[in-house]
C-alpha cells in the first residue's frame, strides 16, 4: 500500500467557535483534581534499568486501571480522570521512556514494542496483576501492543483516539520535520509556557490540532497537561518509532473486551480510524463523542470518566452491551 503525506483528521475550529460549544466542554470533572497534592503521589520505580515516574492512587478489590499517554504527553495528561477513577480503583499514571520525568530507556530504544515490554514489566515490577490498560494517541497504541503481546496482562483495553492506523500509511520524511520543528519550538518557549496557556487567544493556537475548543480548557489543566509536557528528549524518537511500526495485521489478536473512544472532531487521528479498530478487533465497541477533538478525557472528562468506569464495571463481551446516554456522544 502506497504511503501518504497525511491522512488528515477534521481541519481546527476557528478561535470564535467556541461560544457553540456544549455546557459540558473543558468542565471540570468532580473530584477536582486541584484538590490533591500530587506532589506526595509522586513515585519511581526501576524498570529495566530506566527510573519510571508515576502516581498511584486509589484501591479497590478489582484490577488496577493503567494509564498510558500520548506522544509529548506525560502522566499529568490524565489530571481530569485519575481523581474519579481512584475513588473506585486504584489508578496508576506513568510517564513513559523520554517523557514527562522519566529519562530515556537505559538500552536507548524507542519502539512501540518496547514501550509495551516497559508498560508490562512496569506492571509486573508493582505486583499489579492483571489490569484495565487505557492509552490515548500513541499511548492508545502502545496499550493495544500490550495487549498483544501480553495478552495475560490486560482485563479490559480502553483506545482513546488511538494511534497505529492512519500512522502505517503516513510518509516519513516530512512528519519527522514537523516534530523536529514543534520540538525546538516547544524547547525555545519553554519559560512561557503559563504564559501561553494563561491566554485564552494563545491557548487556542498552541492546542488547535489537539483540543477542539482550546480557549475553554482551564488555564491550569491546559499548562500542567499539556504544555509542561513539550519539548521532552524522546519527542523524535517516538515519533519515529510511531511511524516505522504497523500491527494492523495483528490486531485481530486482541481478544480483551475493548472500548474505543474517539472525538468527532480531531484533528490529528481521523475518527475513520475508529471504525478499522472497531472492524479488527473483535470484542469492541466504539463512542465518538460530539465536538470533540484528540483528548476527550480532558475535553469531556465528566462524559468520559462515566463512560469508561461503565465499560470497566461491565461483565462480557464489550460488542454486547450498548454505549451509556449522554450529549456529548454520537454512536
Amino acid at each position: 500500500m502506497a504511503r501518504r503525506l497525511m491522512r488528515p483528521g477534521a481541519a481546527p475550529t476557528p478561535p470564535w467557535r467556541y461560544r457553540d460549544a456544549e455546557d459540558d466542554y473543558g468542565a471540570t470533572a468532580t473530584p477536582d483534581w486541584r484538590d490533591t497534592d500530587w506532589s506526595c503521589e509522586l513515585k519511581r520505580v526501576d524498570v529495566d534499568g530506566t527510573p519510571v515516574n508515576y502516581v498511584d492512587v486509589g484501591s479497590g478489590d478489582e484490577e488496577p486501571v493503567v494509564l498510558v499517554h500520548g506522544l509529548g504527553g506525560q502522566w499529568q495528561n490524565w489530571l481530569e480522570n485519575i481523581p474519579r477513577l481512584a475513588q473506585e480503583r486504584r489508578v496508576l499514571a506513568l510517564d513513559l521512556p523520554g517523557f514527562g520525568l522519566t529519562p530515556e530507556p537505559a538500552d536507548g530504544e524507542i519502539s512501540i514494542p518496547g514501550y509495551g515490554r516497559c508498560v508490562d514489566s512496569f506492571c509486573d515490577k508493582l505486583g499489579l496483576g492483571q489490569v484495565a490498560l487505557v492509552g490515548n494517541s500513541m499511548g492508545g497504541y502502545v496499550a493495544a501492543e500490550v495487549a498483544i503481546q501480553f495478552p495475560q496482562r490486560v482485563s479490559r483495553l480502553t483506545l482513546v483516539s488511538a494511534a497505529g492506523i492512519s500512522s502505517a500509511d503516513t510518509l516519513q520524511a516530512p512528519i519527522l520535520t514537523f516534530g523536529r520543528v514543534a520540538t525546538a519550538l516547544a524547547a525555545n518557549t519553554m519559560a512561557r509556557h503559563r504564559q501561553l496557556a494563561a491566554r485564552p487567544i494563545t491557548r487556542h493556537m498552541s492546542l488547535l490540532l489537539v483540543a477542539r475548543h482550546p480557549r475553554l480548557l482551564k488555564a491550569d489543566l491546559a499548562y500542567e497537561g499539556f504544555f509542561k509536557g513539550a519539548g521532552k528528549d524522546g519527542f523524535d524518537d517516538a515519533l519515529r518509532a510511531s511511524l516505522n511500526y504497523d500491527f494492523r495485521d495483528r490486531l485481530p489478536d486482541v481478544k480483551v473486551p475493548t472500548l474505543i473512544v474517539w472525538g468527532e472532531k480531531d484533528s490529528i487521528i481521523p475518527v475513520r480510524d475508529a471504525d478499522e479498530f472497531e472492524r479488527l478487533i473483535d470484542d469492541s465497541r466504539k463512542v465518538v463523542m460530539r465536538d470533540t477533538g484528540h483528548i476527550p478525557m480532558a475535553e469531556r472528562p465528566n462524559t468520559f470518566n462515566d463512560l469508561l468506569l461503565d465499560f470497566l464495571a461491565e461483565s462480557g463481551p464489550a460488542e454486547e452491551n450498548e454505549p451509556a446516554d449522554g450529549e456529548s456522544q454520537a454512536a
